[in-house]
């Protein structure tokens, strides 16, 4: 038979085993969905149509109200032909837009490129099937003797997403450095609003 004390040490053997087992799996990026909130008050933007620039989709961007020092009037850059767009209101949101034609798994493949970058800790605040924002945190190591100005944390905020209009798939993304938190959430917004234009 065996004693009290013995089923005590089972007991916090096990626990301390199971919380090491479950601490060691960081191999999958963390989720955070209540960090975030990307919503559907559009009170501090303005509908933009795109298909004078190719694309026959509306987008809603900031506004001046948005105090991200947008100006009032988008502008897009595009060279006819081209694939790519680039959507700037004024000098701190820059989105990044290209036709994909009919791959419609943008959203698969950048997460799977992500997990490759081992050098970059991911956190999923937003993991969604069309879109996805994350903090991605520059990891750092071989710090412990180093001097206390190294190992600064390296930290920035993104967002990617996928739209499908008349068949084809829009890759909205923003830059590869990020933007602060307010901003992507902001991009965020305008991604969920990008959508087909209504024909009358």
């Amino acid at each position: 038979m065996v004693g009290k004390s013995s089923c005590k040490f089972l007991v916090v053997i096990s626990v301390f085993c199971g919380s090491v087992l479950l601490s060691s799996c960081e191999d999958k990026p963390n989720i955070d969905e209540t960090d975030v909130e990307v919503n559907d008050d559009y009170y501090e933007f303005q509908d933009f149509n795109l298909a004078q620039y190719d694309i026959p989709a509306m987008i809603s961007l900031p506004d001046e109200t948005a105090n991200i020092g947008a100006s009032t009037k988008p502008e897009v850059i595009h060279t006819e032909s081209d694939i790519k767009w680039t959507l700037k209101v004024g000098q701190n949101f820059e989105l990044e837009i290209e036709d994909y034609a009919d791959v419609t798994d943008l959203i698969e493949v950048e997460k799977k490129e992500l997990a490759d970058k081992d050098f970059y800790k991911i956190n999923y605040i937003i993991d969604e099937k069309d879109l996805i924002l994350y903090e991605r945190t520059l990891v750092v190591k071989g710090t412990d003797n180093a001097s206390p100005t190294v190992g600064v944390e390296h930290k920035s905020y993104h967002v990617y997403g996928q739209k499908i209009v008349n068949g084809l798939t829009y890759e909205l993304s923003s830059r590869e450095e990020g933007y602060e938190k307010m901003i992507i959430e902001l991009m965020a917004k305008s991604i969920k609003s990008f959508k087909p234009i209504k024909k009358s």
